[in-house]
């Protein structure tokens, strides 16, 4: 996943959106990135994700899978929590 792609697809927030969020605000708790944009406050996919970056000394590099992948994995997600 780049910079540019969307962590959140629920409200379109991107990773560096999220880096840059947690770089500036530095947060104490994960349920705190809500304030970026509303990441993590829609289907909930995103949230694992979001504490990853957030509990990584250095978020930029945290390997994320790639935007293909992740939108399928998330389709396949909402489809068995709606279930």
């Amino acid at each position: 996943m780049q910079d540019d792609d969307e962590l959140c697809l629920c409200f379109h927030v991107t990773r560096r959106k999220v880096v840059q969020f947690i770089r500036v605000q530095k947060p104490k708790r994960a349920s705190q990135l809500s304030e970026c944009f509303g990441a993590g406050t829609g289907c909930g996919w995103c949230r694992p994700f979001l504490r990853k970056l957030m509990d990584e000394a250095n978020p930029e590099a945290v390997n994320l899978p790639a935007p293909e992948d992740y939108s399928q994995q998330r389709a396949e997600y909402r489809k068995h929590k709606s279930s």
